[in-house]
């Protein structure tokens, strides 16, 4: 067993990353990822939402979310199944509160269907004789498809480790970068190891990643920022 709150604030702040920034790259409410840290569960909307949040923000901070979502389980969705009787009664405005806030979260998801209808709508009967479909969004989808990590070696060259998404992610690379090779991976998300940084260059989408100069560097890649790992 481990504190979920206190592990993430201390990865969080070692790695000296903010709610705003986090709130902007996970999507997650500042008041919701505070919550998860202070394990005020009851602050958020619902179980699946815990889950949700728990696992997307401790990925981010280049952690296991599996890990993390089967130790909330196991600490409190199992004991509120096993002795519904003992957990203390919630005051009823508390209860309210929550019961307004899920029908905001409902109206706000059928405002954004229903704005969506309407543009579908207009776009389809309010285009007169010109029948010219729009640009297709597939283009940026192929755009992000081809997202790639690209690995050269230079000098001696290096050993270098790479596992996709996170440091407990599948290992899609694994041995020395000559100079003069170059390995290509798609993705958008990559843990590395990299034992001699001065041997490699490396892209991701075309823009150069700076490796600081350390032995046995650690990193976590993505197309925002480059994360400098311990241990």
């Amino acid at each position: 067993m481990f504190e979920i709150g206190n592990s993430l604030r201390e990865v969080r702040e070692r790695q000296g990353l903010g709610y705003p920034e986090i709130e902007l790259a996970t999507k997650i409410r500042a008041k919701y990822i505070r919550a998860l840290e202070e394990e005020d569960f009851d602050s958020v909307p619902g179980d699946a939402y815990v889950r949700g949040f728990l696992r997307t923000y401790a990925e981010y901070l280049g952690l296991d979310g599996d890990v993390y979502v089967d130790e909330y389980a196991s600490r409190f969705l199992a004991d509120w199944r096993e002795e519904p009787r003992e957990r203390p009664e919630r005051p009823r405005v508390r209860r309210r509160e929550r019961r307004l806030e899920r029908r905001a979260v409902l109206l706000v998801l059928a405002g954004i269907a229903l704005v969506t209808a309407l543009v579908f709508a207009a776009w389809r009967y309010g285009g007169g004789t010109n029948s010219a479909a729009p640009p297709s969004p597939k283009v940026n989808q192929t755009h992000v498809a081809r997202a790639q990590l690209v690995l050269r070696g230079v000098g001696a060259g290096t050993y270098v480790e790479v596992r996709r998404n996170r440091s407990a992610g599948k290992v899609v690379l694994q041995g020395t970068v000559g100079a003069g090779e170059a390995d290509k991976l798609a993705g958008r998300r990559f843990y590395l190891l990299v034992r001699r940084p001065a041997g490699l260059r490396v892209t991701l989408s075309g823009r150069a990643v700076a490796l600081p100069d350390a032995t046995n560097l650690r990193v976590l890649v993505t197309p925002q920022r480059t994360t400098r790992l311990h241990g």
